[in-house]
């Protein structure tokens, strides 16, 4: 008997297949995946947004390139993610687009955040606006882009605002259409409904909904085809019966079945839990967030979305999980509890950025937990995606862009590696980490204009443009390119080109043309190289 799926075999089987036409097409309308397991598994993009930088000296480890284990991370803000050190990747080395300053040296001067969140998924310069904060891209976003090909039916991304969504350009980040801000969703409740809608079986037939909550094909129709088989029938039907049987082993897996109400409770996402999580979300995060994050699990469990992309909000006072702070999280990114640069230092500031950076570190090492605790197949649903937490920018107080934080979680079905930092600038282990706490640091009370650069890493260090590991990701969860390397729906080429510049400087001036200098991804951070 044959064991692939031939040509010949699947003719041969076409009788047999009448028998379960009725419920295959059911199934294939709820986009679940047969296959053997986690053969099948969709690819996902998961991001984690944040405001304003961090310490870097604290964030980074300190080696640049090379494995990390858990000790490595013990020592810095990012010890909460210790456990899952064997699937955690650090990129280093990476530039975000577009840098503000007054001189245009790396970037526009309309606005140190509205110009920076417009291009940074973007990589696409910002219209002229009035006022300037509310600058806004010429290009769409990546996570459109993404699931315009990898989203069942082309759907939207889900797009999810922490704390409610805010309308100023200073926390827009997704854009559906060159200068088109997608609004996303603020609450639970709405993101819950959507949800709880898949786990009802409406019209299906009870078998339908059987393989839809995980049994097989097979294991469905097995009663049935045994009574077939007691039949006497001739040598030729018997030899049909037999081969679509064959058929169905070959080519039935088994669908997740953890897509249901008992895993969400499992998960504590009740109605009562995403109605508590509701009241006051924009006042207190600790009451919103991990809700919001399990929906997003629960989003990625039940294929309703594969690309996600989560936000916190900007200008945040924290009073929460023991944090007692009186000053809003953008003045304390200044060091001088405004937005103004240079000033009186506010006494204890650095330890007040630091236990915000934890706060953010706990939170992803939650949805990095949560994603890790769920079985797709023979992996780990964090296995299959690329769960990547950004940062506005480097350090909060300089603006810098270079030397950009940034941490993923999974292989995205092996296509990364894990366990490790890799350095793309040079692959060397010493990268600088930054100078973070050379602004209002012990004994210091003033903080000079002229000082404010100097905390961030110099602009000639760690500048590899973010467009590259925007094309890894995109590769590793299935976009398309056309000829020209950029993406394009029905298109069969790997993506190399992304945005309209990966040089900074560039954006300058943007009547500069098109121009990708370093077309492709960075092949040192793919698993195979």
């Amino acid at each position: 008997m044959a064991k692939t799926l031939t040509r010949r075999l699947f003719l041969r089987g076409l009788g047999g297949a009448v028998v379960a036409a009725p419920f295959l097409s059911s199934i294939a309308g709820r986009t679940a995946k047969a296959g053997p397991p986690g053969a099948e598994a969709p690819k996902r993009l998961i991001v984690l947004f944040t405001h304003y930088g961090c310490l870097t000296n604290r964030w980074f480890p300190e080696k640049a390139h090379g494995p990390l284990t858990a000790a490595d991370y013990e020592a810095t803000t990012l010890k909460h993610l210790a456990p899952f050190a064997s699937k955690l990747l650090v990129p280093r080395g990476i530039r975000a687009m577009n840098e503000w300053s007054f001189e245009r040296t790396h970037g526009q001067d309309e606005d140190p955040h509205s110009q920076v969140m417009g291009s940074y998924f973007t990589c696409h310069p910002v219209t002229l606006q009035s006022p300037r904060f509310d600058a806004k891209p010429t290009g769409r976003s990546l996570d459109h882009i993404c699931a315009d090909q990898v989203n069942p039916g082309g759907a939207a991304p889900l797009v999810m605002h922490i704390g409610g969504v805010r309308s100023d350009g200073k926390s827009n980040f997704s854009y559906s259409a060159p200068e088109e801000v997608f609004p996303g969703i603020g609450s639970p409740t709405a993101i819950f409904n959507n949800l709880t809608n898949l786990f009802d079986r409406g019209s299906m037939s009870p078998d339908t909904y059987k393989v839809a909550r995980g049994k097989s094909v097979i294991d469905v129709v097995r009663d049935d085809l045994a009574t077939l088989q007691r039949f006497d029938m001739s040598r030729s039907d018997r030899r049909k019966l037999s081969d679509w049987m064959d058929l169905l082993h070959e080519t039935s897996g088994t669908v997740t079945a953890q897509c249901s109400e008992a895993t969400a409770t499992a998960l504590g996402v009740t109605s009562q839990s995403v109605q508590a999580s509701q009241d006051g979300i924009t006042r207190d995060l600790s009451r919103s967030t991990n809700v919001m994050m399990d929906l997003a699990v629960l989003s990625a469990l039940c294929d309703q979305n594969r690309v996600i992309f989560m936000k916190f909000p900007g200008t945040t006072v924290f009073t929460w999980d023991g944090i007692q702070h009186t000053i809003e999280s953008h003045g304390l990114s200044h060091r001088v509890g405004s937005a103004n640069m240079g000033g009186t230092c506010v006494p204890g500031v650095l330890e007040m950025i630091h236990e915000i950076d934890d706060w953010y570190a706990k939170k992803f090492a939650y949805l990095v937990g949560r994603l890790d605790s769920l079985e797709e197949g023979d992996v780990k649903l964090l296995d299959n995606t690329a769960t990547v937490w950004f940062q506005e920018c480097s350090d909060g107080n300089s603006h810098n862009l270079n030397n950009l934080p940034i941490l993923q979680a999974g292989s995205c079905g092996g296509y990364f590696k894990v366990g490790q930092a890799v350095n793309v600038e040079d692959g060397k282990t010493d990268l600088s980490r930054g100078n973070s706490e050379g602004a209002c640091g012990p004994g210091q009370t003033e903080l000079t204009f002229s000082e404010v650069d100097s905390t961030g890493t110099p602009p000639d260090v760690a500048t590899q443009p973010i467009n590259k590991y925007f094309c890894g990701l995109m590769n590793a969860i299935g976009v398309k390119a056309g000829p020209d390397g950029f993406p394009a729906v029905g298109g069969t080429h790997e993506v190399t080109h992304f945005g309209k510049y990966d040089d900074t400087t560039l954006f300058a001036d943007e009547s500069n043309p098109a121009a990708i200098k370093d077309p492709g991804e960075f092949k040192a951070l793919r698993a195979n190289s």
